[in-house]
């Protein structure tokens, strides 16, 4: 008896669905922050640029170089795998579409992985908001956004803050967040593709995140600059499909390797929140 094989098409089509389900649903954090895509080799180096500074000149005179701080942060990548095993019979007796929940489920372990990385790199901050046993109030977000304008890396429109369920439902008790009489219509909630519901407020998209640490009640939110976390990929979503004769089964593999690293702390801020 012949032992039974995979054909070619319907890897590749598994392979394209995972990728396109991964980018679609699996992170909600990749597009937020500082990525480099085709590394080569085991880590690669984000350059953290200082502030430079404006000089005058004599006429005629040579102008003063700003001499740049040029601090390379290293960011190490590490492989990561979301398989499991398809039995041939139980397949052929599934009502469901197999491929499908595995392509999702596969999507969505890594995509929980990526952003798993990315919120480890912005939990590396120093700048820390506590302000008692409160949950998101109105006076944290108004002291993070002080100490992210007192750094000098507020910058409207590369702004985010990823947030828990119960800090957005805190929110939207505030009219400066909920109303449309203060954020306009156009920054009301809209979704995004990966399906996280997302609005625009204070020159900043907020979103909400299920992903983020939290320590007896107390849960880590954190607001910060597109630059401030590098994420890097050296083998984006690949997918492998192989037969297992022993087990009459095939055994479905989903792969990357990712790393992310904090590359400025000033462009991070951790605010901390009580829940109920």
């Amino acid at each position: 008896m012949p032992t039974p094989t995979v054909d070619l098409s319907f890897v590749k089509q598994y392979e394209r669905e995972v990728h396109q389900a991964y980018q679609l649903r699996g992170s909600k954090l990749r597009n937020t922050v500082r990525h480099r895509n085709n590394v080569k080799g085991s880590s690669t180096t984000f350059q953290k640029i200082g502030t430079g500074t404006a000089t005058t000149k004599a006429r005629h005179g040579t102008v003063a170089p700003m001499n740049l701080d040029h601090s390379p942060v290293e960011c190490t990548l590490s492989d990561w795998y979301a398989g499991d095993w398809v039995d041939k019979l139980d397949d052929i007796k599934n009502a469901h579409d197999e491929r499908r929940v595995i392509v999702e489920a596969g999507a969505w372990a890594l995509g929980r992985k990526t952003d798993e990385l990315i919120i480890t790199a912005l939990d590396g901050t120093s700048n820390s908001i506590a302000a008692g046993g409160a949950g998101l109030t109105k006076t944290k977000v108004y002291q993070a956004y002080e100490t992210l304008g007192d750094n000098n890396v507020f910058e409207a429109g590369r702004m985010y803050a990823a947030i828990g369920y119960e800090q957005w439902t805190e929110l939207l008790d505030l009219p400066e967040f909920a109303s449309s009489d203060y954020v306009g219509m156009d920054d009301l909630p809209f979704k995004l593709p990966m399906g996280a519901e997302v609005k625009r407020w204070m020159g900043t998209v907020w979103m909400t995140h299920s992903g983020l640490p939290k320590s007896g009640s107390d849960r880590k939110v954190f607001w910060y600059h597109e630059d401030a976390v590098g994420h890097a990929c050296g083998a984006d979503v690949t997918s492998d499909i192989t037969w297992h004769g022993d087990r009459a089964s095939w055994f479905v593999n989903n792969m990357m390797s990712q790393g992310a690293s904090l590359i400025d702390g000033n462009g991070v801020v951790e605010i901390i929140c009580q829940e109920s």
